[in-house]
């Protein structure tokens, strides 16, 4: 491969190839001592079309190892128009690749498979569709999810209804070939504001509980964000025990896909993170979206969904930048923490200053004037992160965007993070496992700092690490000038 121009916002560590068009991950699957993600990829250009299946493998999570690409349309053929969103298991020495089958002249997108004999490297489509039509009620239909459950193959399919209510559709099987449908396994209420279709359905237990995660999807704004139902599952059918919350609290994340770790009982998540930019911006710096790093998914002992980066990304730290602990701030005196690079993992305890907001601004410009700000507010018990000054260029999307922090802890009990930040991507993580994910894209020459502050009449505690992140082998990392381990929003209709 190559070497390409260092682009200042090409992530270093995050999965990405070095250039074109990346949205949902797919086909998350351990296989021959591997993890496989694949990925929706145009590798012609930095905009939706000529929908492809993007390849990576791994055996550590670190490191990356460039796979070819695994499914190309078929000109003519029922995926004439883009291979879709799916995913993938392991089975008897191969995989099986389950995905949608897309055409423009149809709404509905057929579900097929392809099969590799030889762990990845090439596959072959079946010749015939694998479930054709869509059942009669629907108005929308995408989007496998295919997992092994007493003995039995299942599958979810991502649907809109006639009636208006989004709805993951139940499939069943004994042999991955022949599939009985059983109705709907769980559906969105008519609400006002309620999403009309659900994609990407993804599918995790936790003991005798469950949890379903679906994109929501409207016909008129299209993707917009992913939810978390928590319940149990009887005879067939899925029921939440509790509300529905946001798998992420940031504007940018969606189509998010889960598989299970092998040996240790983990659930990993990876996300799509699409561009806060404009579209010739992307065009000019000739690629788009990226991948999250792999996050461990759990289940609270309340029911709540928790996620955490991938224990694996500890050995990603390099150098200690920064060591600051016991100290405070106030108002009139912030407090300098020193230099970060722009690829950094940090973590912070806080104290907030019960009179107004306080916290941490990453300061990317000489003179202050840009940067991202994380920061508490008392007044609504919310983690704020505001970057409304994060990139001089008007073409970048600002915005504030909110986590609650823990409500029930006493006054004076810190509020725990972990940020990591990647040239334009950030992952803020609260202690409990809320996390919020955003794009910015700092233009100024910096040096990158980090800077303690208050708004409030009395002070801010603040104890403070931070590590330069060396990246693995990946792909854009080294693309972007990242120094390897080993040798070596456009949004969809």
């Amino acid at each position: 491969m190559s070497a390409l121009p260092a682009d200042p916002h090409l992530p270093a560590i995050h999965l990405r190839p070095p250039r074109n068009w990346v949205n949902d991950p797919n086909g998350l699957v351990f296989h021959h001592g591997h993890y496989h993600v694949f990925f929706q990829y145009n590798p012609h250009g930095p905009q939706h079309a000529n929908v492809h299946w993007g390849h990576f493998r791994s055996t550590d999570l670190m490191n990356w190892e460039p796979f070819p690409v695994a499914l190309t349309p078929t000109p003519g053929g029922y995926d004439a128009d883009g291979c879709y969103s799916g995913n993938a298991v392991s089975v008897d020495g191969r995989m099986v690749a389950f995905y949608s089958a897309h055409r423009n002249d149809r709404w509905w997108q057929p579900i097929t498979t392809a099969t590799s004999a030889d762990h990845g490297r090439t596959w072959a489509k079946r010749p015939e569709l694998l479930i054709a039509e869509p059942p009669a009620d629907t108005t929308m239909y995408r989007d496998p999810y295919v997992w092994r459950q007493d003995e039995r193959w299942r599958m979810l399919v991502g649907a809109a209804l006639k009636d208006g209510r989004a709805a993951a559709l139940l499939y069943e099987s004994d042999d991955l070939e022949q599939w009985a449908y059983r109705g709907p396994f769980h559906t969105s209420d008519t609400e006002a504001g309620s999403p009309v279709g659900w994609e990407c359905p993804q599918y995790a237990s936790f003991g005798d509980r469950r949890v379903l995660i679906v994109s929501d999807w409207t016909p008129r704004g299209g993707p917009s964000h992913t939810t978390v139902h928590t319940g149990v599952e009887k005879d067939g059918r899925f029921s939440s025990t509790a509300p529905s919350v946001p798998l992420d609290h940031g504007p940018d994340l969606y189509a998010p896909a889960l598989m299970k770790a092998p040996g240790d009982d983990r659930w990993l998540l990876w996300g799509w993170v699409w561009e806060a930019r404009e579209d010739d911006w992307a065009h000019e710096a000739g690629w788009a979206g990226v991948l999250t790093v792999p996050r461990e998914v759990t289940l609270t002992t309340v029911g709540t969904v928790a996620q955490r980066p991938a224990r694996e990304l500890l050995a990603l730290r390099g150098s200690r930048i920064l060591h600051r602990s016991g100290g405070h701030v106030t108002r009139s005196h912030p407090v300098e923490l020193g230099q970060v690079s722009r690829t950094f993992d940090l973590t912070a305890a806080l104290i907030p200053d019960a009179t107004g907001a306080s916290g941490l601004r990453l300061i990317t410009s000489a003179d202050g004037s840009e940067y991202l700000d994380i920061s508490l507010d008392p007044a609504t018990g919310h983690l704020v992160v505001d970057r409304d000054h994060a990139s001089m260029d008007a073409r970048a999307r600002g915005g504030s965007y909110t986590i609650p922090y823990p409500a029930t802890a006493p006054p004076g009990t810190p509020v725990e993070l972990r940020v990591i930040v990647d040239r334009s991507i950030a992952e803020i993580y609260l202690d409990d496992g809320q996390v919020l994910t955003l794009r910015f894209y700092p233009l100024a020459d910096g040096p990158w700092r980090l800077q303690a502050r208050t708004t409030g009449a009395g002070r801010c505690e603040f104890a403070v690490e931070a590590w330069d992140m060396t990246p693995g082998n990946t792909p854009a990392g080294n693309a972007a000038g990242g120094r390897g381990r080993s040798a070596a929003p456009h949004r969809k209709p």
